[in-house]
C-alpha cells in the first residue's frame, strides 16, 4: 500500500512562507488524485487544495491566491507553497492520495503562524 510522508512544517511569522512536501512510496503516484487538507485545534479537517491526475488544480477560497499546489510525478512528491501566511492558517496539514479504490492519508505536519 502507498505510504505518504509530509514534511516542511514549522513556526513562521504572519506574512511569512513555507513549502510543504508530501512524498509517496511505490510506482503509481502519477495515477493518484492528490490533495492537501488541514485540521486546526478543535475544528474539523478541511480541504485546502487538489491537484488532479489530469493536471487541474483547485483551492479553498480561504487560501486561493496565497497557496500553490504542485506535483512532480518523477519524484513521487506533491508540494504546497504557502505564502502570506496568516495565524488562521495554523493547523496540522495532511496530504491525501485518492483513486476509486484508494484513500490514503499521511501522518501530518504542523504549521504554526504567529502574529
Amino acid at each position: 500500500q502507498v505510504q505518504l510522508a509530509e514534511s516542511g512544517g514549522g513556526l513562521v511569522q504572519s506574512g511569512g512562507a513555507l513549502r510543504l512536501s508530501c512524498a509517496a512510496s511505490g510506482k503509481m503516484f502519477s495515477t493518484y488524485g492528490m490533495a492537501w487538507y488541514r485540521q486546526a485545534p478543535g475544528k474539523q479537517r478541511e480541504w485546502v487544495a487538489t491537484f488532479a491526475v489530469g493536471g487541474g488544480t483547485d483551492y479553498a477560497v480561504s487560501v486561493k491566491g496565497r497557496f500553490t499546489i504542485s506535483r512532480n510525478n518523477a519524484k513521487n512528491t506533491m508540494y504546497l507553497q504557502m505564502n502570506s501566511l496568516k495565524p488562521e492558517d495554523t493547523a496540522v496539514y495532511y496530504c491525501n492520495a485518492r483513486t476509486y479504490v484508494l484513500n490514503r492519508w499521511g501522518q501530518g505536519t504542523q504549521v504554526t503562524v504567529s502574529s
